[in-house]
């Protein structure tokens, strides 16, 4: 597997059931959270027909989906200009450790660094998540200088 290139794409409305699987995966595993199939569903699909909610990335070896992120986008009139926040990372427990994740931030951040709105990427990831923090750091992140503080209205009640 290793010497196999990842090939970035876009994702597309035939992805769907890739993507909720994922998106159950990355809930279970990293915050033992279940989602709810059909909030789950209608979510992927309200965001896969509106290129301005948010984008899919998906990575593919030796043609097979084997990873994903999506791109959502948050404006920042301090800097007159678009963070892209990284969300929904997943990568098949047999593709970790093969620089899926790196090509999936690596193709992002040049796409990011292209347009002249962009202003930077960010990211939030589960404190218990270590394994994953690692490999951002290693990619040039770093911790920001913001907490996250949130008041979930859906998750908490599925």
């Amino acid at each position: 597997m290793s010497n196999q290139e990842v090939l970035i794409r876009i994702a597309e409305s035939s992805d769907l059931q890739t993507i909720v699987g994922y998106n159950r995966a990355m809930a279970l595993e990293t915050e033992d959270k279940h989602l709810d199939d059909a909030t789950s569903l209608a979510g992927v699909q309200a965001a896969l027909g509106d290129s301005n909610r948010c984008s899919y990335f998906l990575a593919e070896l030796g043609g097979a989906v084997v990873g994903q992120t999506m791109i959502t986008f948050e404006w920042s009139d301090w800097r007159n200009g678009w963070f892209w926040w990284i969300q929904s990372v997943y990568v098949e427990p047999n593709a970790r450790r093969h620089g899926v994740f790196s090509a999936l931030y690596k193709h992002i951040r040049t796409l990011a660094k292209k347009q002249a709105d962009v202003c930077g990427i960010r990211l939030y990831v589960f404190h218990t998540n270590d394994h994953a923090q690692q490999t951002y750091r290693k990619l040039g992140m770093s911790h920001g200088a913001y907490v996250l503080c949130e008041e979930d209205f859906s998750i908490d009640t599925i």
